[in-house]
């Protein structure tokens, strides 16, 4: 990958995303569906584009969010829908558009108070709050957030009644109907105006803030950061939990600053990141260089992208962790601390995710569930307490609750967070340290995700590969062990494929919107290694593809 000559630094005047032609671009604009880049898609978190570009205008949340109702007839999903938003320039209208939607359509909808930024963990958390022990008139909700993606982007995820990303067949189901409605010039969108809406006896407020906040300590053991004077720091990045964080410190009396409490659509106090786009990714050193030059004023700092469910930890000696290597920590940290969790609990990770993850599930003697990537494959174990733990390599993860019952099924970027205090104040270490020290029992791995050039046909193969189809019988000087094109821990297809030998591996997926394709290589014998994994990667590929 080239590393743009600004990533790292303040963007350029001409980075920034002009926001009143983004928002006029998506009311006026009008998307053409025989176009593919302009329809409906749905990857794995939702519909995501750029009004510029045509792929999210009003067209297409009026469309999805009315083909969402249709769902919810279909499954008698009755109950309340909890309605949130990011701080991205594309949300609050796309807001608006589809309260007109659900409340035209008899929807009960409840909207944050204030119309306070509204985290996803907070509308998991809602979910799963409301639907407890009930087995009827069952809540759901929809998620307005294109996630860390560039300013200029938007999008728009629906949670069904089990509070976590929907699974392919709802989301397939939801993505045909709305291009239909596109097909056929919006006939059949029930709407009524804004204020109408606002003022529906369907539209209620709810208090995400307070109802979040609240029950944070009965997944996080705050009397230890709060008894051990943990001094925290954290960057909401200006995202939706930027007002989230000052009440937890209250409520909680903890040692914790908030860094930067701006908020701005344009995103203009962050640094760029490594292909010179804005991009609010916390497990980017270039994204997150400001708070990595915080790093000696506090004992741990950690910051949370615009959704709030991603996560990165900042500690003195290492800077900013890599995923992977926080993901062990927490594992390790996680089931020798939690005493009411179920001994057969079970460790939840993405294809992709590090080996590291492997070697300390066997050490803890904990079962490992590899899935395909994507949170959905999760959310079954989280709700029935099977999963303590689930985390992809992008620093996506949730766990239990101290009582070993659920807390989210979505990704959760505030709880990884402050576990790290939690870890700091409990180890009289951070996890930086005690990263090293797994290392001298696992090994120390590098790890890297690149991309490839691929065309439709052979992305459309690579997706559908058999482990017959790879020909190569050694990865990097070393014999195949394992060729997966399923994952083991629930049979679902991967997308592509995974090739583990000894000391490393490399998995390979198609991207769901560009010509590429992605690799994702490990390897625990160093650098030159890697990179022959990865040069070999290529050869494997392109070969099976051919």
């Amino acid at each position: 990958m080239k590393v743009s000559p600004f990533a790292g630094k303040p963007p350029e005047p001409g980075m920034l995303v002009n926001v009143p032609k983004l928002v006029t671009a998506y009311y006026t604009d009008v998307p053409d569906p025989s176009i593919p880049a302009q329809r409906v898609a749905f990857g794995t978190s939702g519909h995501r584009g750029s009004a510029l570009q045509k792929a999210f205008n009003e067209w297409h949340i009026l469309a999805i969010t009315q083909a969402i109702c249709l769902y919810r007839k279909l499954q008698h999903t009755d109950g309340p829908l909890f309605l949130g938003m990011d701080t991205h320039a594309l949300s609050m209208p796309a807001f608006a558009t589809s309260l007109e939607v659900l409340a035209a359509n008899g929807v009960e909808v409840l909207l944050a108070e204030g119309d306070e930024y509204t985290p996803t963990p907070a509308i998991s958390h809602a979910i799963l709050t409301y639907n407890r022990a009930r087995k009827t008139g069952l809540a759901d909700g929809i998620v307005i957030t294109p996630s860390h993606n560039p300013p200029d982007d938007g999008g728009f995820k629906y949670n069904p009644p089990n509070g976590g990303p929907a699974e392919t067949d709802v989301t397939d189901w939801i993505q045909a109907t709305a291009n239909q409605f596109l097909e056929s010039t919006l006939q059949g969108i029930k709407r009524i105006p804004l204020e109408q809406a606002l003022r529906a006896s369907t539209t209620h407020r709810h208090d995400f803030l307070s109802s979040y906040v609240s029950d944070l300590a009965n997944v996080i053991d705050m009397d230890s950061i709060r008894g051990a004077k943990v001094n925290m720091g954290v960057d909401p990045l200006g995202g939706a939990g930027v007002h989230y964080w000052a009440r937890i410190a209250d409520q909680y009396k903890l040692d914790l600053t908030v860094v930067n409490e701006l908020v701005d659509p344009t995103f203009r106090f962050m640094t760029v990141d490594w292909d010179g786009q804005i991009r609010m990714d916390p497990s980017s050193s270039y994204a997150m260089t400001n708070l990595i030059g915080l790093k000696d004023r506090f004992d741990i700092a950690f910051a949370c992208d615009t959704d709030h469910d991603r996560h990165g930890v900042v500690t003195r000696e290492e800077g900013l962790l890599q995923p992977n290597h926080y993901l062990a920590v927490a594992i390790y940290y996680l089931f020798q601390h939690r005493p009411k969790w179920s001994n057969a609990a079970a460790v939840g990770k993405t294809m992709v995710s590090s080996q590291i993850i492997d070697r300390v599930a066997a050490k803890l003697g904990r079962k490992l569930y590899e899935v395909p990537v994507g949170f959905k494959w999760f959310v079954d174990g989280l709700l029935e307490g099977t999963l303590g733990f689930a985390g992809e390599e992008s620093a996506g993860a949730s766990f239990l609750r101290l009582d070993g019952t659920v807390w989210t099924t979505d990704k959760d970027g505030i709880v990884p967070a402050l576990l790290a205090a939690e870890i700091t104040a409990r180890m009289d270490r951070d996890p930086g340290q005690i990263y090293q020290e797994l290392t001298s029992q696992f090994g120390e791995s590098v790890y890297t995700r690149t991309e490839a050039p691929a065309t439709a046909q052979e992305k459309e193969i690579l997706k559908k590969l058999s482990p017959q189809q790879v020909r190569s019988k050694e990865l990097a000087g070393e014999q195949i062990q394992t060729i997966l094109t399923h994952a083991p821990g629930n049979g679902a297809p991967l997308g592509g494929l995974k090739v583990v030998a000894e000391s490393g591996w490399f998995a390979a997926r198609p991207s769901g919107t560009e010509d590429i394709y992605k690799i994702y290589v490990e390897s625990f014998r160093g650098t030159d290694h890697l990179r022959r994994i990865l040069d070999e990667a290529q050869t494997i590929v392109s070969d099976a593809v051919a």
